[in-house]
This record gives C-alpha cells, structure tokens and sequence, in this order.
C-alpha cells in the first residue's frame, strides 16, 4: 500500500471509530445499493459523499447493517489469551507445516495449519486462507485434498508467506453449534475467528504485522471479503468465485445463504428477499477501500452469476476513487466455471505480491 493510501486508511480508521460513538441506533435502510457516494444522517436527510471523512458514515452503516444480518460482533471483551497449541509437525520442502489450534473465546478452541516457510531472512508477510465448502475444511488449501487447484495455503507458502488456514465452524475438526454459543449466524462466528487468527499472525516474530492478507475460493471467497470489511489489518483481500448481487444470485432466489451454515436471518427476518436486504456485495467491496481487492470472477460460474458481480464492481469502483485507490479493486474473468484456475491463481498471487512484498 503506498504512503498516500496508507495515510487514507488510517484516517478512515480513526474517523470509523468516532462515527462508532455517535451512531448508536439501528443503521437507515439504503434501497439503492448501486448509489454508495450518498449517506443519510440521524435526522433522515441524505447528503452527498465527496470526501473521505462523508465516506466514513456510509462504511459504519455499511458494517452495521452486515451485523443486522449477521448478529453483532463480539466485543473486545470475547478476546482471551490465544494459548497456541501445536498438535503436529512436519517438515516438508522448503517449509514447516504444524497443525495446530488457538483459543478463539472462552470454551472455544479453532483448529488450524500454519506453514512458515524455511530460511527466512526478515520478518515475511502473512496470508490467511479460508477454504471452501468441502468436509475436509482446512486441509484442502494446506495441500491435504487432492484439487491441486485449491492448494493456495500451500503454494503461497511455497512462494514465501506465512500462511495460516482455519477451519469454517462445522468442516474439519471444527464441529462446534455457533447458535448454542449465543451467534445469531455461522458467518459472523467466521468473522470472529478470522479475526482472531490475524491477532495470532500479528503475534509471531516471523511476521510483518502490517503485511497480512486474505485469500478463499467460494465459501472462503466471501468469508475473505466478509472478515475484510470488519478488520482494517488485512491489506489485501483476494475472492475468487466468491459473491454476486443478491439480486442476481439465483434470479434473486436467497434460499442457499439462507441455512444454519451462513445467516439464517435472511429468511427468518428478511424474507429472502433482495430487496429487503440491508446490505449488498457492492457495499462489501466499498468497504474495504482503500485496501486493495482482487476478484477472480469466472464467465460460467453457475452459482455467481457474473453479471451480478459487474453490477457490484460497478457500484464499489467510485468509492475506491474517492479515497485515490481505483488501481486497488482488480478483477479478471477466466473463461471457466465455478473453479480457481491456475490461471486465476497465478494472477493473484501476483496482484498479492504487489501488494506485501517490497517493491
């Protein structure tokens, strides 16, 4: 992230912190998810957004409208000592892997794979990667499945990262009830344990802090983007088959993000109806600005239609202007379907690298 997009960032930071404060009731409802560059104040008046501290009225209520659906998320308070625990080790080529787990909350262990790549020089940038939905969980992208396309734990580490890939609540070893621990969905309590593995990252002497990001494909394509919109540390966010406008996804039918392994509320409070929802993907994307984003967004994906995901590219690319940062919201289309192409792969890894490793 260059200096000026930095000092963006952390002034949007600062000023999300005190719109914090002030705005303690519920989030106005935006009909028009596509108009981002407006903002209604707690009086109901909407006003234009021309510069980055309006931006930071629309974002709160972007996160909070998320959190409607989603249930809030856990105080600081729900942190405790992560108590890192090694379960195994092995050496592999030019690399560790050690499975492992954290405390996550209290009662509350995560299971995960942290590879540290050997004969490090400096403090290196980290990855978190999320995996998709398959029972395996965390062991896919850590080179334990057998789709070589979905190993990217694995090969970032090959090419000098930490990474670190958790388990998604009820995949792996990580067979927990969320909703018997107080969360009101699967996501959030996913938002909260990503969260908590980039404090853990942050915690490791062989990790530059400030050079963290997040890559998934499918259910970790939008988990990428999800714990991105609520965690600031996270520089890059890399979504591959991750996401299109509820409107467009399925002909607007919600009923797939709708069970007990995403947000049950889009049915029980929203209808699972489109235009009902608080939030879009489009807000999503606004959100993580100035961070930078790339979306592998492929023409014959069958459960993110890519004209859904244009509609939201469209709606977020006038926000990454606002805050000088348009070069940061990257997207391609391979010619495939719901797949991570090694295609794909290469050309975010590459858009990664520009990112965290030095120029």
């Amino acid at each position: 992230m260059g200096k000026r997009n930095r000092s963006v960032a952390i002034r949007l930071s600062m000023l999300a912190v005190c719109a914090g404060l002030v705005w303690a009731q519920e989030p106005p409802f935006y009909a028009d998810k596509s108009n981002l560059l407006v903002y209604t104040d707690t009086s109901g008046h909407s006003h234009p957004i021309g510069s980055p501290a309006d931006w930071v009225h629309r974002r709160e209520h972007i996160v909070k409208s998320m959190q409607l659906v989603m249930g809030p998320l856990p105080d600081s308070s729900a942190r405790v000592p992560a108590d890192p625990q090694i379960l195994e080790e092995s050496d592999m080529p030019g690399l560790v892997r050690r499975k492992m787990t954290i405390a996550v909350e209290k009662g509350d262990r995560l299971p995960f794979y942290l590879m540290i790549p050997k004969k490090l020089k400096d403090k290196a940038p980290a990855m978190l990667c999320l995996h998709q939905t398959i029972a395996i969980g965390k062991d896919e992208p850590a080179g334990l499945g057998t789709d070589k396309a979905k190993q990217y734990a694995l090969e970032l580490a090959e090419r000098g990262y930490i990474t670190l890939t958790p388990d998604y609540p009820g995949f792996g070893e990580y067979k927990v009830d969320v909703y018997a621990m107080g969360y009101a969905s699967a996501t959030m309590k996913g938002i909260w344990n990503h969260m908590r593995c980039v404090d853990y990252l942050q915690s490791l002497p062989e990790v530059d802090p400030e050079r963290i990001g997040v890559i998934g494909h499918s259910l970790g394509g939008h988990n990428s983007l999800f714990v991105s919109a609520f965690d600031t540390r996270l520089k890059v966010a890399v979504t591959s088959c991750g996401f299109c406008s509820f409107g467009k996804y399925y002909g607007g039918d919600l009923t797939g993000w709708t069970h007990k392994g995403y947000m049950p509320r889009i049915a029980e409070v929203y209808g699972k109806d489109p235009k009902k929802m608080p939030f879009d993907f489009s807000e999503v994307l606004a959100a993580i600005a100035p961070r930078a984003v790339f979306i592998s967004a492929p023409l014959r994906d069958s459960n993110f239609d890519v004209n859904g995901v244009h509609e939201c590219l469209e709606a977020a690319k006038p926000v990454f202007g606002l805050l000088n940062a348009s070069e940061k919201l990257t997207a391609i289309h391979p010619n495939t379907e719901h797949d991570f192409s090694n295609e794909a792969r290469e050309a975010a890894y590459a858009f990664v690298d520009s990112e965290l490793k030095p120029k």
